[in-house]
């Protein structure tokens, strides 16, 4: 899945900024967490490290309350010189970092852009700096930092995992797939929030019980996922940043708090999934069916032997969040795409074919979409909104990543053909064939 190159930098300053940007935060809780952020040294998915001065933080904070993640995204400049005929700039980077090796290249990068008017990309100046030896992992060293380990109110934090099960007849393919479980728990309360059994271990099966679980007890402030593919992509980071979430990965080989949800998948498996091998279970329904009757009478009614408290009356104990409205849910559950407009202004998405504004032909756009709904397609070029995509060709109505169980399916007709030519053929064997019963046609 394509993203716009802006959207992201904003996703990545949103990263940043999310435990800071919550709307309920008073403004002496929030600055207190700006100069916290501030004197933070915080690690990019590429391994560099990066420090953000106080007034970025702040620009970038009322930019996103004010206009939400397109507020993040950097402003593109007329007025910027290239970097090439100043190869000096790069010698006072150096100087630079050897003044303070805890400058990240990205705020150096700031430094001459303020002094000089010129943009050096952050690539390049990393570059730059490696080749003199000045490798600021190397001239500071590691500093390892850990979470708290639990949240201390009812939707303060979420956390996500995936279970494998048992083996499950699958009605769409021979034989039978791997049943996968997709579960979020509160961290305060161990509610489980919510919880589906699915076949396909992707990206849109964790968002459809993220989504669900948001409508049925509003907005968490922070969700804590592990690194797996379902997890680590560009969808949920646009998921979280549109609706405000703080978006929390834990450490590759270091899962700080998620020994907590490693004794809850070992309860599901001792005391849910032993019963489910020991009857056997005919279908993903049945399986979805039996887990909620479970969750609901015993995993979330029970006295948790860490808590001393019944999970369901903890988690009702704090102050309810809030559910975001159905515009905002939508937008955030959505994807996007970049593609290239042809010259007869159609653009092409899945082996669908749309038409387009023709203000748009040879430019690239972002197609935004719901996986469960290919026929509505909205265009955006540059952060601004375009007349929707009219379909042309449709071959796939949903995105092959949606459950199948969230699939529409037709309406069944009841009409079995094989068993009418069985029927019928069952009747003619039992009688004889008589000459008048034969096509006039037939008996010459």
């Amino acid at each position: 899945m394509t993203q716009d190159p802006a959207e992201q930098v904003a996703l990545r300053r949103y990263a940043l900024i999310s435990e800071a940007a919550a709307p309920w935060l008073r403004a002496r809780e929030r600055g207190a967490l700006v100069r916290e952020l501030a004197a933070r040294t915080h690690q990019l998915p590429d391994g560099a490290e990066l420090v953000v001065s106080r007034n970025t933080l702040d620009r970038w904070i009322k930019a996103y309350l004010e206009r939400g993640l397109d507020g993040l995204k950097p402003m593109v400049r007329s007025d910027v010189n290239s970097v090439r005929g100043h190869p000096e700039l790069f010698e006072e980077a150096a100087r630079l970092r050897r003044e303070q090796p805890r400058r990240s290249a990205a705020h150096i990068a700031e430094i001459l852009l303020a002094r000089h008017g010129v943009r050096i990309s952050e690539r390049t100046l990393r570059e730059q700096l490696l080749r003199r030896g000045l490798d600021r992992g190397r001239l500071v060293g590691d500093v390892k930092v850990f979470g708290r380990y639990e949240a201390e109110r009812p939707n303060e934090r979420w956390i996500g995992d995936v279970l494998v099960g048992p083996y499950i007849p699958h009605p769409r393919v021979a034989g039978s797939k791997r049943a996968r479980l997709f579960l979020l728990v509160d961290d305060h309360s161990r509610f489980l929030v919510h919880g589906r059994w699915v076949t396909e271990e992707n990206t849109r099966a964790g968002q459809h019980v993220l989504r669900t679980a948001i409508v049925r007890h509003g907005l968490p402030q922070s969700l804590y996922l592990d690194n797996g593919a379902p997890f680590a992509n560009a969808a949920i980071d646009r998921t979280c940043a549109v609706l405000g979430i703080r978006l929390i990965h834990s450490r590759p080989h270091a899962p700080a708090g998620r020994g907590k949800q490693e004794r809850l998948l070992r309860v599901i498996r001792e005391r849910f999934l032993l019963e489910v091998e020991t009857v056997g279970i005919a279908s993903m329904t049945d399986l979805n069916q039996r887990f909620e009757a479970w969750t609901d009478s015993y995993l979330n009614a029970r006295i948790h032997s860490e808590t001393g408290q019944v999970p369901r009356l903890r988690f009702q104990s704090g102050e309810p969040s809030p559910v975001p409205d159905q515009a905002r849910l939508r937008d955030a559950f959505r994807w996007s795409a970049l593609r290239k407009v042809t010259k007869t202004a159609t653009v092409s998405l899945l082996g669908n074919s749309y038409q387009v504004d023709a203000v748009l032909c040879g430019r690239q756009v972002e197609l935004r979409y719901d996986p469960e709904d290919l026929s509505q397609i909205s265009v955006y070029m540059a952060s601004v909104r375009y007349a929707d995509a009219v379909p042309f060709r449709i071959e796939h109505h949903v995105h092959p990543q949606v459950p199948q169980a969230a699939r529409p399916t037709p309406e069944a007709t009841g009409i079995d053909y094989l068993r009418l030519v069985q029927d019928q053929h069952q009747r003619l064997a039992g009688e004889p064939l008589r000459y008048r019963d034969l096509p006039a046609k037939e008996r010459s």
